[in-house]
């Protein structure tokens, strides 16, 4: 096992991790911009080094400094958690040279699974489910494109190959707007992240957002956690995530997880890794592969008592699955709400100092936050400063819980979120369950 894990990351998911590190009895390496200095993980970790000012390029993306960091506090491994340089090749490959362990994948397969065509092109091979589409790059020829389009039949979505997180997508419904979408999302594309390829895939119209976590010990034993539904969502950012999805039928569930678990031995995956799709009428359509442990991980370990954390650092530390498929179980459901500092109807971020915070407890709940009273939300970063989950024997129970935590929670000095999630998790059909990925944008207005 590690002697010593650096985390390079802040908030909610560097305390995660540091918890983590010390059930598993490694010491711990908290690096902090100059304003993070009275973040809670710092002051608990066993050293601190500050690595630079408060906006990211200058800290928290700054490769350098994070290596130099490792050197300085002899620190044996490095733990990107979400976010920042989590799935950055070119980190994993700088940390590796330099003697050090990246704890997710080797850089190659985050190369592989970053780049959204080759991503695609590898889940064929494997045998997961993908969107109809281009099959790779769009050619530099109008009536190429326009043939392409034709063949899939319209709407169609342009995507840049290198984007994420809901940048770089453009929707087009018919062939008169085809040839402008695709060069204005090449530029786009090419502008925001480097590369200006573009691939086409067919536009689902009212899918839901399920995802797969999988964990894989790159010695050929991969297993998968069920899944998860995130299909509330405002502009391709997650408001809440459930686990398991609801309605969606046992043998089809069956064959995308095996198919997963697959794809892992097939790419030879080390890590967590959770494969995101499209559901819609009763079929799975892959969309990417996040190489790194996501923010929505804990619902996951509610409906399955598995620390996931833990178990990303033991394979990477070269230690076999402690487990196998079936050992895995699946007991309950699980909610997760995000609480952002912003205004819930604006959504305008609100950084400020938190004068009280007050925790919901009880049985099946867990908050991961690193506030307590007296800290200052900065406005340097994203501004998700909690999330409160819940559990409960089947959904209406740990919905019920999730409303009556929600009501608890006391965030005093700054605006919220929380209002919108006690909207949300009372709304008729959200309760239902099953809403699709418009609904949210659709009952604000904004679409």
């Amino acid at each position: 096992m590690f002697e010593k894990v650096l985390i390079a990351n802040r908030g909610e998911i560097a305390l995660r991790v540091l918890r983590a590190c010390k059930e598993l009895n490694i010491k711990t390496v908290a690096v902090h911009s100059v304003v993070d200095r009275e973040l809670k993980h710092v002051r608990l970790a066993d050293e601190t080094v500050c690595i630079g000012p408060n906006p990211s390029k200058k800290s928290y993306l700054d490769i350098p400094a994070i290596v130099a960091a490792m050197e300085i506090t002899d620190s044996t491994a490095v733990h990107p958690g979400y976010g920042f340089l989590a799935e950055n090749a070119d980190f994993a490959e700088q940390v590796q040279k330099s003697g050090y362990v990246f704890i997710g994948p080797d850089p190659d397969v985050i190369r592989l699974m970053g780049d959204k065509v080759s991503a695609i092109e590898a889940m064929k091979k494997a045998g997961v489910p993908t969107v109809p589409g281009s099959g790779g790059p769009l050619p530099a020829d109008e009536e190429a494109c326009r043939s392409i389009a034709a063949n899939i039949g319209y709407p169609v979505i342009i995507k840049a190959a290198a984007g994420g997180g809901g940048r770089g997508m453009r929707v087009v419904h018919n062939e008169d707007a085809l040839w402008k979408s695709v060069q204005v999302t090449q530029s786009e594309a090419g502008a925001a992240f480097g590369d200006s390829t573009v691939y086409m895939e067919k536009y689902l119209q009212n899918p839901r957002h399920v995802e797969i976590q999988v964990m894989a010990d790159g010695q050929g034993q991969a297993v998968h956690f069920f899944d998860r539904d995130c299909s509330m969502q405002r502009r391709h950012q997650k408001v809440i995530e459930e686990a398991p999805a609801p309605g969606i039928p046992d043998d089809i569930r069956q064959a995308v997880y095996q198919s997963c678990v697959n794809a892992c031995v097939e790419i030879g995956y080390r890590g967590a890794g959770t494969f995101e799709f499209l559901y819609e009428d009763g079929r799975f359509y892959f969309i990417e592969m996040n190489t790194r442990i996501q923010v929505e991980h804990p619902v996951t370990e509610m409906i399955t008592g598995v620390d996931l954390i833990k178990e990303q650092i033991r394979v990477c530390a070269g230690h076999r699955l402690s487990f196998d498929q079936s050992d895995i179980k699946l007991n309950g459901h699980s909610f997760e709400c995000r609480i952002n500092a912003e205004d819930p109807k604006t959504f305008m971020p609100s950084p400020g100092k938190v004068n009280k915070f007050h925790a919901p407890g009880g049985l099946g709940v867990r908050v991961d936050s690193h506030l307590y009273g007296g800290y200052t939300v900065p406005p340097y970063y994203d501004s998700m400063i909690a999330k409160l989950i819940t559990h409960g024997e089947d959904r209406a129970t740990a919905l019920r819980r999730m409303r009556i935590a929600l009501d608890e929670l006391v965030v005093d000095g700054i605006k919220t979120n929380t209002a919108l999630q006690i909207d949300l998790v009372n709304d008729p059909e959200f309760s239902k369950g099953g809403v699709n990925i418009h609904y949210l944008e659709k009952k604000l207005g904004l679409s």
